[in-house]
């Protein structure tokens, strides 16, 4: 079963299986030891935009996870679009190529490159209705922070990072919120718990400059390029919790929804504003072009 309980289909060993396969055993390193990365990408409404980019991001993750990459971006590309078109045309999908190491030094806990597998996971997920975006998403602060890169392979889409963003989420939702803003060790705003933060302050648009705490997200980086096209001010600076406190908007992106607003911070109600809605059209455009 898969985050959407819908249909899965998995590309392991050669070749497609239909459903949620098997892929690993209880001594395979990527599952005793964390050396599991994976990427995300979407397809929905007959587009998969950036798909190049999130497959070159998944070999990047393995070589810095210490794992030997086994497929090229080009064939990792061409997998995933034979893969959605087992759907009809439009569906919404997410597309999930991984690496892990099956074995490694039980005593050393390395993982042993040449032992690297790939598997290709693309599972139903619904985007988000209209509704649900122009209701938003409620925010706060949270009390977790994001790891240092001396502290955890914060390069990589590593698996391993996850379980702190679950417990930020975690968090937030008993406070009553969807998501939490973590901060970096120093005190800064570094993102949300699942996707990269955007601030609107007339009419300008800043993001947490990259500091290796968190992902730079493709979404992200599509977002500022953009907005720069469209002649709006959009920079990356150094964020602190008061900066989001005093947002005219704020806006997230992310692979898995895209462009959301965030229209509470805290106890502070926000609009769904004209940047926001702007940035949401130029991303839908940029999709479809």
């Amino acid at each position: 079963m898969g985050m959407s309980g819908g249909r899965i289909r998995t590309f392991f060993d050669g070749r497609w299986h239909e459903g949620d396969l098997g892929v690993a055993g209880a001594a395979s390193h990527g599952l005793w030891q964390g050396s599991c990365v994976f990427d995300g990408a979407r397809a929905y409404e007959g587009v998969t935009p950036d798909l190049d980019l999130h497959c070159a991001r998944v070999n990047r993750s393995a070589e810095a996870m210490g794992l030997k990459p086994t497929m090229s971006t080009a064939d990792m590309i061409a997998r995933a679009l034979e893969g959605v078109r087992a759907w009809e045309t439009g569906a919404e999908l997410y597309i999930r190529p991984m690496y892990w190491a099956e074995s490694g030094d039980a005593t050393l806990i390395g993982a042993d490159p040449d032992s690297t597998v790939f598997a290709l996971c693309i599972e139903e997920l619904p985007m988000p209705s209209e509704e649900k975006v122009e209701a938003g998403i409620a925010v706060c602060l949270s009390s977790f922070r994001r790891p240092l890169p001396s502290m955890a392979v914060t390069e990589a889409k590593a698996a391993c990072l996850y379980p702190n963003n679950a417990r930020m989420v975690r968090e937030a939702k008993a406070k009553g919120f969807d998501n939490a803003v973590s901060l970096d060790g120093l005190g800064n705003v570094a993102e949300l718990a699942t996707s990269n933060i955007f601030l609107v302050k007339d009419g300008a648009v800043a993001t947490p400059i990259p500091n290796g705490t968190f992902l730079n997200g493709i979404t992200r980086q599509r977002m500022l390029k953009l907005l720069r096209e469209a002649g709006i001010a959009a920079e990356e600076k150094v964020i602190a919790p008061q900066d989001l406190a005093e947002a005219d908007e704020l806006f997230c992106t992310g692979n898995a929804l895209k462009v959301l607003p965030i229209t509470r911070f805290e106890g502070r109600e926000l609009p769904y504003g004209p940047v926001t809605r702007k940035a949401r059209a130029l991303y839908r455009a940029f999709a479809h072009g």
